[in-house]
């Protein structure tokens, strides 16, 4: 009996090229609702911004009406960790760390992207924290090449949250039972991809494959979260800040193409 291994779907060089151009309208939503985040304005105002720019731009926000979300972003606020949901009853402070998750469909393709950021100075320790996020995504991305499996970039994630703790001086916890996933004509598709996890597991990665990579992390070392009321926000037990950055990514020949640029 023969068996095939199992494989991530592969887009087409066009087809990339087409997830870009959604992706790079995510780019800019990104952008124009971090301008936006003053002290004084709401998670509410700064939906309206991102889905005026994904409108602006042809596409279509992509969360908005998805499971019933009312949003066109994911606007979470120091301890909520993702999901949140755009209100008016959400205004910013000096000191916030925000995380915005966002994503639009362009003819029939899906980008997906969110990072975090300070409305105005964070304190020392969240910085800390928000840096290391950062870091963790790039490095952990690295893994997303031809021939790697799945959880090869789970494992890449999990090393590099190790790393960034000794880099940036801080405590962190990978946030259990979220991460990343498969995207193209839907936001999310097969498979499921976990910050953290032995290597060497899961579907290979072939050229071509896209996954949205998108690491989680929370200050202290908290690793436990639950979903309020609303049965969206997730929030840490604790209520320690988290901080959270994405890109959509494909595997190359040339190596990790992310497909959700801030150019």
């Amino acid at each position: 009996m023969v068996f095939r291994k199992r494989k991530i779907a592969a887009k087409t060089a066009a087809e990339l090229d087409a997830m870009e151009s959604a992706g790079r309208i995510v780019g800019i939503a990104l952008q124009e609702v971090r301008a936006a985040a003053k002290p004084g304005v709401s998670t509410l105002d700064l939906d309206k911004v991102a889905e005026t720019v994904i409108r602006d731009h042809g596409a279509i926000p992509t969360f908005l009406g998805y499971q019933g979300f009312t949003g066109s972003i994911c606007a979470s606020v120091n301890e909520v960790v993702v999901h949140g949901i755009p209100s008016s009853s959400i205004v910013l402070e000096e000191g916030d760390l925000v995380s915005i998750d966002c994503g639009a469909t362009l003819n029939g393709w899906v980008g997906d992207s969110a990072w975090s950021f300070g409305v105005g100075e964070l304190a020392p320790e969240v910085d800390a924290l928000n840096r290391a996020t950062e870091w963790v995504l790039a490095e952990g991305l690295k893994a997303m090449v031809p021939g790697n499996k799945l959880t090869d970039v789970s494992h890449a994630l999990e090393l590099a949250t190790y790393a960034a703790e000794e880099r940036f001086g801080v405590e962190l916890g990978i946030v259990d039972g979220y991460g990343g996933h498969g995207i193209g004509h839907t936001m999310h598709e097969d498979p499921y991809l976990a910050n953290e996890g032995k290597p060497n597991r899961g579907p290979v990665i072939q050229e071509g494959s896209v996954l949205a990579i998108e690491p989680m992390l929370i200050l202290g070392g908290e690793v436990d979260t639950e979903v309020l009321e609303d049965e969206w926000t997730v929030v840490s037990v604790d209520r320690s800040p988290a901080a959270h950055w994405e890109h959509t990514v494909a595997a190359t020949a040339e190596g990790p193409r992310i497909l959700t640029p801030r150019v």
